[in-house]
């Protein structure tokens, strides 16, 4: 396989932090990025949640609860509830 080379730009203290952690994981920064570039490609995604809102009505778990109950609403399986004021 062919090897090119990729330049990144990046806080140097950022950088070091990584090379650190990597080396603890007994690898470097490259071979992070291979790892990293390896899971987008297999799962067609970034690997990870990236959001700017940390809204947590959005949360993977609220996602599921919301999912089940619009899948339970389309099969008809709903329960009447009344709005009682306080």
């Amino acid at each position: 396989m062919a090897q090119t080379n990729i330049n990144i730009r990046m806080d140097e203290s950022l950088k070091q932090q990584a090379e650190s952690l990597f080396s603890e994981l007994g690898m470097n920064i490259s071979t992070a990025f291979n790892i990293f570039v390896r899971q987008v490609i297999r799962q067609k995604k970034i690997p990870f949640e990236i959001s700017a809102d940390s809204d947590p009505f959005y949360s993977e778990s609220n996602m599921k609860v919301l999912l089940q109950s619009i899948k339970e609403a389309d099969e008809g399986k709903l329960t009447a509830h009344e709005l009682i004021e306080v």
